[in-house]
């Protein structure tokens, strides 16, 4: 009974965080627009769906991955599980010793990426309005990279000290060049990928990876160095996503030169026959 109880506190909990979207919805729709809403009677379905399946799903991350994931962090950044692949137990362990911590960043990054619920939304909608130029199994993995490589090089930037502004800096102005160069039509997408990845699923395990680090790094603060991976996961899509939109548009390209090149060749094989005088 006490996962029902767990549910019914959860479920209020949801019903107050998303009562303020439906006063702003119904009271433009009524004060504002002054038009009734069509099929009111789905309407109101869909919004008790939405209630229950969002007080399951934030029920089901409180009760398993989140535990499971603060776990992990803390039993990965353990100074005995580190040092147990050092040689010499008392020497302190270089940054090429936390591997496994590189590893479970860059998997967990990807991993809850793909299952974060706004990206998924995202990718939907964009396919829909590109008329299906945007599959949306290619943007959920493009950012999904994104995140990964960006979670994974904040671990790094952790465990080595490296100032956190040098990242931050060098990756913006790699987002800045290729804002230049990217087909126009995914820039704005690209900027909001960045965004719609740090959401439910991502943050509490990345932050509780960051500060696990931090705390057990020497001499880290958990406070100046174990955050801040939020921000690479939300700098690193953007830079992916542009970089698969070009890499898209490179290989249409070839394509096309080949295309033409093969029908010039073959219209020169075949020249048309002179007409008769």
């Amino acid at each position: 009974m006490e996962i029902l109880r767990d549910f019914i506190v959860m479920f209020f909990s949801t019903l107050r965080d998303v009562l303020p979207i439906a006063v702003i919805i119904f009271g433009f729709q009524f004060l504002v627009i002054r038009k009734p809403i069509p099929q009111m009677r789905q309407v109101l379905i869909g919004f008790t769906y939405v209630i229950i399946g969002l007080a399951l799903f934030l029920l089901g991350l409180e009760k398993a991955l989140f535990p499971i994931g603060r776990l992990m962090a803390t039993q990965l950044t353990d100074p005995e599980f580190i040092l147990s692949g050092v040689q010499s137990l008392s020497s302190a362990p270089d940054w090429k010793d936390y591997y496994w911590v590189y590893l479970f960043a860059f998997a967990i990054g990807a991993s809850t990426t793909v299952a974060e619920p706004s990206l998924i939304a995202v990718a939907i909608k964009a396919n829909e309005v590109s008329g299906g130029a945007i599959s949306v199994w290619g943007l959920r993995i493009a950012v999904a990279i994104g995140v990964a490589i960006g979670i994974a090089l904040g671990a790094y930037r952790i465990v080595t000290g490296i100032p956190l502004h040098y990242f931050i800096i060098s990756g913006y102005v790699v987002v800045v060049i290729q804002t230049f160069y990217a087909p126009k039509m995914i820039v704005p997408l690209a900027y909001d990928s960045g965004g719609v990845t740090t959401s439910t699923v991502t943050v509490p395990l990345v932050t509780a990876l960051g500060l696990g680090l931090a705390e057990t790094v020497p001499g880290r603060s958990p406070l100046l160095d174990g955050f801040g991976l939020i921000a690479f996961a939300s700098l690193f899509p953007m830079i992916t996503l542009m970089g698969y939109a070009q890499l898209a548009q490179h290989r249409a390209r070839h394509a096309q030169s080949k295309e033409q090149k093969k029908e010039a060749s073959a219209q020169n094989n075949n020249p048309a026959p002179m007409a008769h005088q």
